[in-house]
């Protein structure tokens, strides 16, 4: 008996000095030769249940480095979390915004970012036991959101576009100045629906449609990731927010979602299937629940689905504090350590915000989480570090990242994407393109020459000079002409009023540009939640209202113009000069006046640090304008929801309106008309089902310009209620004046593949109309095919 006694004792002694001892340089997992499970294999072993939870955590990391001049090293509170809580990611270390209080003076540029992950790296793997490297994760929805990076127009234009290798493009160049700087992950792209515009976040989005949401999102992640992480100028892609978020109740950011199963899986998690099969590496829960369960705790989606169904290897991470939204928010746990082994449990391998799980180690212990489980989790880390090559080779070059962030070609890349995003909406007796000859114009607005209000939320401080406002953008096409410039009234603000003035400037002009919309730009006196919404809070009378009425947070009860801007375009157009209204905005806002009285109109969104010049290039004809609407834009916040593929029957008319929305997902003008013509429908069911559409194209008229072809079908009749028609192809084609082209689209099996009452995937045999035009509702033609035989798709 003592001599078992006496073994035993050895024996924990020897497992004791094994998870706390430092491993020999030999040791396997060092090893680069081995494979990356190999690797795994041998590193989990050897940790201890603290430093497994460790690898869980990711809490903020604005707070981890001090800077001082020109030298940063990490910060004591870094420090303690390694001892403490043996850390193995952080969120946000490069980023700067109000919230996090980094502004250009005390955050970081390029140089010193790269200064800084080095350093981090640097303590990891020779102060501490195992040397695990740490994941940095950025925000990265419109560009790396940090200091002198590259801003490109927020999502909602990206999609304006309908340009998938362009979005492709534009990932590689984010991920590039990410590594640059010593990153490793890339949140984005953001494959919500925006089918509710009252909702904050509608900018972040790719817009209404789960087609173009999906192929939008596909070119995102294959920019990040490329062929493979282990390549040093990609990057993780992290997919936001799984599921349903967009569509909360009465446009509230992260309320309860109400939908059943077949319309969550045909339309909601369609983009999000077909990013896993594309590769991406993380996924991102939401802060809502659907039919009463949580994101962040729905088991079902997280790993029946996701992980066992559609084979995801990669990890989940939690939206911040989205765990500990399972007591304070949704109220279906007693405590925080509760939520913790409930998300844990459900599928969730990372805490964003790092509080939560450090309470799973109690729970481990207490048997309500299983070590099988931890290990799993921290598996799906540990792999991903291994595959990007971070313990053999964690530093980046210093020197590299002025040349590489915010580079001459990257700027070019911004220029592009803001003028493909540009929507020309209305363009009366072809007012637009203006002439270069133009001696006076008058450029009036809240937005005409604002920095921050055209870039957009998740967007850091920036250097003003590398910022091109509308204003600027005028000017530089205009160098000899008079451009007046007057604000005339705040986006919200109705004490920085002076439309007496914007009349006046409009009277002197040949041509009026009135700069109107939102804006998402945070200040310094905005309140937020610990997630980093910001809040909307009572202003005393005495103070200037913010601009910002978009962004996290911001949800709107009606979609009109704030403030007084209906009254300065009102007044402007009144003069009688030429009015060209350009829209700054990050969410489909009530337009029904402009529409209606301006001459020309135009959407840019939020375009981005080029912003300005791009929508010059577009006012005075050096780009011909080709973006489309991603969104519908509704005629009153009555219609909602508002959105071209609405299930089956057509919607009746209101009593006060049409049903119809203002302008339709997917249009768009152009200062040149185009021809569509010879549609040809050839069914092939060979190996797999394929559907060939070939068609004419021409540009009738008299200048250069860009089509963008859209391919919808109707399934005539399914065994369950399906959308009106679905957009199933697009095409953005560049035709010289008087060219003519024969295109070809094809649609594949799942194109035309349905839930049925059992849920299974299919193509039901039966009859199917396709449609091409300019629009949802701009068809110009047609036809008809037949499918024999029904198809069951895995």
């Amino acid at each position: 008996m003592i001599k078992n006694i006496v073994l035993l004792l050895l024996t924990c002694s020897a497992l004791t000095i094994q998870g706390q001892n430092k491993p020999s340089k030999k040791a396997p997992y060092k090893n680069a030769s081995l494979t990356i499970d190999e690797r795994v294999n041998d590193l989990l072993p050897r940790m201890t249940i603290e430093e497994k939870v460790g690898q869980l955590l990711s809490p903020l990391g604005w707070k981890m480095y001090e800077k001082t001049g020109d030298k940063v090293q990490v910060s004591e509170h870094f420090r303690a979390d390694i001892a403490k809580r043996h850390i193995g990611m952080l969120w946000g270390f490069l980023r700067a915004d109000p919230w996090t209080k980094k502004t250009l003076k005390t955050g970081l540029n390029p140089s010193l970012a790269a200064k800084a992950t080095n350093a981090l790296q640097k303590y990891a793997k020779e102060e501490t036991r195992l040397g695990i490297p740490i994941f940095l994760a950025e925000e990265s929805m419109h560009g790396h959101m940090g200091i002198g990076a590259t801003v490109f127009p927020t999502a909602i234009g990206q999609a304006s576009t309908w340009d998938v290798d362009l979005l492709e493009e534009m990932a590689k160049a984010t991920a590039k100045e990410l590594r640059a700087q010593g990153a490793h992950i890339g949140y984005g792209p953001i494959l919500d629906l925006a089918r509710e515009p009252r909702w904050s976040r509608v900018e972040e989005t790719f817009g209404e449609d789960p087609y173009l949401v999906s192929k939008m999102g596909k070119a995102v992640i294959k920019g990040f990731q490329g062929e493979g992480i282990s390549n040093p100028d990609r990057v993780l892609s992290t997919l936001k927010h799984f599921a349903a978020y967009g569509v909360s109740e009465g446009g509230h950011n992260g309320a309860a979602v109400h939908m059943g199963e077949r319309e969550l899986f045909q339309s909601y998690l369609f983009p999000f299937k077909e990013a896993i099969a594309t590769g991406a590496l993380s996924v991102m829960t939401a802060y809502s629940s659907i039919d009463g369960i949580p994101s962040t705790s729905h088991k079902y989606l997280l790993q029946d689905v996701l992980k066992d169904k559609w084979g995801f290897k990669g990890y989940v991470v939690s939206d911040l504090g989205s765990i500990e939204g399972l007591l304070g928010d949704h109220k279906i746990v007693s405590s925080n350590a509760e939520a913790a082994a409930l998300s844990l449990n459900s599928g969730v391998d990372v805490d964003l915000g790092s509080n939560a799980f450090q309470l799973s180690i109690e729970e481990v212990k207490k048997g309500n989480v299983s070590t099988k489980r931890i290990d799993e989790a921290v598996a799906r880390v540990l792999r991903l570090k291994f595959e990007m090559g971070l313990f053999d080779t964690p530093y980046v070059d210093e020197n590299q990242a002025n040349e590489i962030v915010r580079s001459t070609e990257h700027k070019r890349l911004a220029r592009k994407v803001a003028q493909k995003s540009i929507v020309l909406l209305k363009n009366e007796a072809q007012l637009l393109p203006l002439s270069k000859n133009l001696k006076t114009i008058a450029v009036i607005g809240p937005n005409a020459h604002n920095t921050y209000n055209q870039l957009g939320d998740y967007t850091a401080p920036q250097d003003p000079e590398h910022i091109i406002t509308v204003l600027e953008g005028i000017q530089n096409k205009l160098p000899n002409a008079k451009v007046n410039y007057v604000k005339g009234t705040a986006v919200r603000d109705t004490t920085q009023t002076d439309i007496n003035a914007a009349v006046a400037a409009a009277k002197d002009a040949e041509v009026a540009v009135v700069v109107l919309g939102g804006s998402s730009a945070r200040d310094f006196k905005t309140e937020y939640l610990e997630t980093g919404a910001a809040t909307v809070a009572k202003t005393k009378k005495e103070e200037i209202i913010g601009d910002m009425e978009s962004g996290e947070g911001y949800d709107r009860a009606t979609l009109d113009l704030m403030g007084k801007q209906n009254e300065l375009l009102q007044a402007v157009v009144a003069t009688g000069t030429p009015t060209v209204v350009v829209f700054i905005k990050g969410r489909p806002l009530l337009i029904n006046w402009p529409m209606e009285n301006a001459k020309a109109v135009l959407d840019a969104w939020y375009p981005g640090e080029q912003g300005g010049n791009a929508i010059a290039d577009v006012l005075f004809g050096d780009y011909n304008p080709a973006g489309r609407l991603p969104v519908s834009i509704p005629r009153s916040v009555g219609q909602l929801p508002v959105y071209y593929n609405n299930w089956n029957p057509a919607r009746r008319d209101y009593v006060e309106e049409t049903a119809k929305p203002l302008l339709p997902f997917g249009y768009g003008l152009s200062y040149t008309q185009f021809k569509y013509s010879n549609l040809e429908i050839a069914v092939s069911q060979e190996e797999e089902l394929a559907i060939k559409c070939t068609l004419t194209l021409q540009n009738t008229g008299e200048v250069a310009g860009e089509e963008v072809v859209q391919v919808y079908v109707k399934d005539l009749k399914a065994s369950t209620v399906q959308p009106m028609l679905n957009l199933r192809g697009f095409k953005r084609v560049a035709l010289e004046p008087g060219e003519v082209r024969q295109l070809t689209l094809w649609l594949s099996q799942e194109d035309l593949a349905v839930y049925t009452s059992t849920m299974d995937f299919v193509v039901e045999a039966g009859a199917f109309k396709v449609m091409v035009g300019g629009s949802s509702e701009d068809i110009r033609l047609e036809q008809d095919f037949e499918i024999v035989n029904s198809i069951k798709v895995e």
